[in-house]
This record gives C-alpha cells, structure tokens and sequence, in this order.
C-alpha cells in the first residue's frame, strides 16, 4: 500500500472518529466520546504528517489534541501523588526559552541596524495595538477580574517562536521575524510589568519589581544561556539545533496540557464567550498590525511580518507569569487559550499569504 493510499485511510478513520465523537454524546457516555475525539486527533495528525502540503498543519492538530485532553481528563495533569504538576511549568518554559537562545545568534539583532524602519514599526505596535486592544476587550467583555487579567496579559506579552515559523510558511520576512521577537523578548522584563501595571492594575495587584525578576528568570537568563550555548559549541551542536524546535512544541503542548487541566472549571463556566474574545483580540492583532505597517509603507513582505508578530503572542511566557502570581487558573486561562487558538489561526493566515507571494 503507497502513501497515498495510507493518507487516505487513515484521513476517513480520523473523520468517522470525530462524527462518532458528535454523535456518541447522545447515546454513550461522554468518556467513550472523549477516548475517540482524541483518538482522532492521532489519526488526524498522522493523515497531515503523510500528506506533504499539510505537514505544516501537524503542531496545531497536536495543540488542538493536547487542550482537549486536558478538558476532558483533568484529573491526571493536576498532581501525583500529592505533587501538583503545575509546579514543572516553570522549568519547561525555560527550556523552551533555552531553546529559543539555541537556534539565535548574535546576528539576529543585527537587524534593528539593517532595517531601523521595519523593527522600529514593528516594536511600536507589538507594544501599543495588544496591550491596548486587550485592554479595551478585557472591560467590554465584563469578564471576571483576574479573567479579564489574563486578557491583558497576553497583550502585554512579546511574540513568541511561533511568529517565527508561521512567518516562514507565510513567505514574509523571516530575518525581520526573528529581528522582532529577539528584541521584544530582551525588552519584555521592562515593558510587560509596566504595561500590566497601567493597563491591568485596576483587575489584579501588579508587583512590577517582581514581575520584572520573573522575566529575568523565566526568560531572559534562558534565552542568553542558549545564546551562549550556540556561540561557544557552534557547529559541534548542530544536532541540537536541529533538536531544539520539536523538542520545545512538545514542551508547549505539554505545558497548555497542565494550564488548561489548572483552569478547567472556570473554562467550563466561560469558555465559550472567553473563547469568542480572545479570537476577537487575536483577529485585531493581525488586522491592525498589517494594516499600520501598510500605512506607514511597508513592503506586503514587511507588512505580514508584523502582522504575525503582533498578532501571535508569548502565551507560555504569560501562563508562566500568571504562575508566579498564584493565579494560574484564572489569569493564566487567557494565555493557555490564546495560544491554542493562535495556532490555528496562525496556520489558516500562512495557508492563504503562502498561496499568494508578496507582489512588493
């Protein structure tokens, strides 16, 4: 049996699985159609691994996997025996930060001096349209306080690696991606706190010395060891740069796993309208960041870099935060479902630019 052949099997058992999974929860109980959601989630991901054009789709399929099985079986990735899980969270964002810094090098800041106009666009909207359009989100929706939070702090929050791979796919300008997030990263124990104080501060108590610490810790101190890590071992590493990228989305998908088993209760009671808003904020950032470098005579090119930039955030980074304040389940509720929803709108966006070349 060829490829082709497989794909297609395994493409029709993903898709009775999930037609069973709908109907099943009127006749079976719902942890039969739970075991077969996920169950098609598998054969999903393998349907799109097989298949070339949509290999780039097999991260969301496991994002997608992973918070689903948090919200149907909580009870495992919330503690063992008496150990609460949620206490790895921390490491492994440090990891992934770490292999963040170990795929970087130096001359990825270089671009702020090869293109001053792009990242310094760049930049004024990543730190202006998120937090301020969170914020607007955040008192409209009438959300819970901490709830409202945590839409804030995904805002305030830079842009993740997943900019990085979504603006390769999307054929916009990768050295101005990484430019951006390299930079929006060094920045963020400056800017997160401050912004989350001024825009947050009437929703949560904001220690902004001690948010500042958190970075440093969760962040910045990984992102130069892995800094280091490349520059001294150079092409003696190159096994873990190739690592490094799948290692870290398991990681992500591992870590949404424990926030969303953490705030399964309040997603149960909001999830549906908090879902809505947070796609809305999402939506934004895409929209208005495009459409202001457009304005201020960007390349297309240029213009859906920053797009993506502004509208994919650090959703790890902001769950992390929101560990540090003791308020994982709720303010961390946000930033678990931005960064599932990011992903998957993020890969329909590269879908639709990569089928278009930028004409300028």
């Amino acid at each position: 049996m060829n490829k082709k052949a497989y794909t297609i099997g395994f493409s029709i058992v993903a898709a009775f699985g999930f037609l069973l999974a709908i109907f099943s929860q009127i006749g079976l109980p719902i942890e039969h159609a739970g075991t077969t959601l996920i169950v098609s989630f598998l054969f999903l991901g393998i349907t799109f691994y097989l298949h070339e054009k949509l290999r780039g789709y097999v991260y969301t399929v496991m994002i997608l996997a992973s918070a689903s099985l948090a919200l149907l079986y909580p009870e495992p990735f919330v503690s063992y025996r008496g150990y609460q899980l949620n206490q790895l969270i921390i490491p492994m964002l440090q990891f992934i930060m770490f292999g963040m810094g170990s795929t970087m090098t130096l001359r990825d800041f270089a671009g702020v001096v090869k293109m001053p106009k792009g990242v310094g666009i760049g930049l004024a909207c990543q730190l202006t349209l998120m937090p301020l359009s969170g914020f607007l989100i955040a008192k409209w929706s009438g959300m819970p306080p901490e709830i409202a939070a945590g839409i804030i702090l995904v805002g305030c929050s830079p842009s993740g690696v997943a900019s990085n791979v979504i603006s390769y796919l999307a054929k916009a300008n990768l050295a101005l991606s990484i430019t951006l997030t390299a930079v929006s990263t060094l920045i963020a124990p400056l800017t997160t706190p401050l912004l989350m104080k001024s825009l947050a501060g009437a929703y949560v108590s904001i220690h902004v010395g001690e948010m500042m610490w958190t970075i440093f810790k969760l962040v910045i101190f990984p992102v130069l060891g892995g800094l280091a890590f490349n520059h001294l071992l150079r092409d003696r590493a190159v096994w873990v740069q190739k690592l490094m990228p799948t290692a870290s989305m398991a990681v992500i998908a591992v870590v949404i796993v424990l926030i969303t088993a953490s705030g399964r209760d309040n997603f149960l009671a909001l999830g549906t309208a908090l879902t809505v808003w947070i796609l809305l904020h999402n939506m934004v950032g895409y929209s208005l960041g495009y459409y202001s470098a457009r304005l201020f005579r960007l390349s297309e090119k240029d213009s859906r870099t920053i797009a993506l930039e502004v509208g994919l955030q650090n959703g790890g980074m902001a769950g992390g935060l929101a560990k540090e304040m003791g308020k994982l389940a709720t303010v961390g509720l946000a930033p678990a479902i931005f960064s599932v929803l990011q992903n998957i709108t993020g890969s329909i966006l590269a879908s639709h630019w990569h089928k278009r070349p930028p004409a300028s």
